[in-house]
């Protein structure tokens, strides 16, 4: 059995100190004496003593921590449906059957999320900022039915919290802000009482379609939308609409396809275009999807069924995802600094910290269009006009 659990008192007699001399150490504030120091140091070792995170914030009112809330996206609904499934029959007669299963893909064409792709890269640049600072991160993803205690309960243990757009009802949000910092991770205004980080989306968004009016002689084009009401997607469509109203073309006053970022919902309005043709329906020149994942939809359902990307129509993304480099055309899309998004974020929240009572400001990421065989082309332009780096 483990022993009683070492206190800083513990380790205070040990090296024949008083407790607030161990924690003037530990928390690296104060005068020590190298003779008092090492003897700390000795004892620390030899009780294997490890500091109360949560005791050092009472103390310090400082974690060390800062959170991360993430919204859940449609594919982690589904472990659990996944977990209470019984395992799939194994191929009998090969050697190692009964201890590692062999079994056919009976879903061949499930795919990975858009959140599992993103919000990967927005944690990794999250992480990387809070390491420099030398803080940690904690993730707490917004599930139902306890939202609300989950999110209390993350911004009493860190020192500020990054909150992604409409991952929180607009009350918890400001519940939080009570209590802690909040940068807002895209969406919302820049009249926001937050700091926020975006990207340029409409700047890409309008530079995109631009790129396909005036070099590639394209007039009739569809916007693609999100879910109603996403910050980040109206940003997008209003590019859009800015593009063509430059060009002399009526804007929609509303995008007549809406996705839910997904690839299978992109699959879904693929099909729902394929069966138009075949009741003597047409497709428009373009295209311009909210994010790469929809995109990614509608080019494995088109290939499916004979219809030609770009030579039919071209089809477009947003987010620069890895797999856009890899589909069959590859996907031209409006690339975003997904990891600096979540280092940025980070970095505008420990200066919050350091400063709470400096005037909230929004930091606006640069973005590049992507030029590739989905429309056609290949060399990536930046929304300045100017030919970008190839990331292949």
């Amino acid at each position: 059995m483990r022993g009683p659990v070492p206190t800083l008192r513990d380790v205070a007699e040990r090296a024949g100190v008083s407790p607030t001399t161990v924690s003037r150490v530990i928390n690296a504030s104060g005068f020590v004496s190298r003779e008092a120091r090492a003897a700390i140091r000795q004892a620390i070792d030899e009780l294997g003593y490890v500091p109360s995170a949560s005791a050092r914030g009472l103390a310090s009112r400082h974690t060390a921590m800062v959170g991360l809330c993430l919204p859940v996206v449609d594919a982690d609904t589904d472990l659990a449906d996944r977990s209470d499934r019984r395992p799939p029959p194994r191929v009998p007669g090969l050697p190692g059957a009964e201890t590692v299963p062999v079994v056919v893909d009976t879903d061949p064409e499930a795919i990975i999320s858009w959140g599992g792709m993103y919000f990967g890269e927005v944690v990794r640049g999250a992480e990387f900022a809070a390491w420099e600072a030398g803080l940690a991160i904690t993730v707490a993803m917004t599930r139902a039915p306890d939202l609300e205690a989950r999110v209390l309960n993350m911004a009493g243990r860190v020192d500020g919290m990054v909150v992604v757009s409409g991952t929180l009802p607009d009350d918890l949000l400001e519940h939080v802000a009570r209590r802690v910092p909040v940068v807002i991770l895209t969406g919302l205004g820049p009249e926001s009482a937050h700091d926020r980080v975006t990207v340029r989306n409409a700047e890409g968004v309008e530079r995109l379609v631009e790129h396909l009016l005036t070099d590639h002689g394209i007039t009739s084009l569809e916007y693609v939308a999100a879910p109603e009401g996403t910050p980040d997607d109206e940003e997008r469509f209003r590019g859009f609409c800015r593009a063509l109203t430059r060009a002399g073309i009526e804007a929609p006053a509303a995008p007549r396809l809406r996705g839910d970022w997904e690839r299978g919902r992109g699959r879904e309005i693929a099909r729902g275009l394929v069966d138009g043709l075949g009741r003597g329906g047409t497709l428009p020149g373009a295209l311009v999807c909210c994010n790469d994942n929809t995109a990614l939809g509608l080019l494995d359902v088109f290939a499916a069924h004979g219809v030609r990307v770009p030579e039919d129509v071209v089809v477009t993304g947003f987010d620069g995802v890895e797999a856009a480099r890899t589909s069959a055309p590859p996907l031209t899309t409006v690339e975003q600094p997904m990891a600096e998004l979540g280092r940025a974020a980070v970095e505008v929240l420990t200066a919050r910290i350091a400063a709470p009572a400096r005037r909230a400001a929004t930091t606006s990421l640069p973005v590049t269009v992507v030029l590739r065989g989905s429309c056609g082309a290949h060399p990536p332009v930046g929304v300045d006009g100017r030919a970008g780096e190839d990331p292949a």
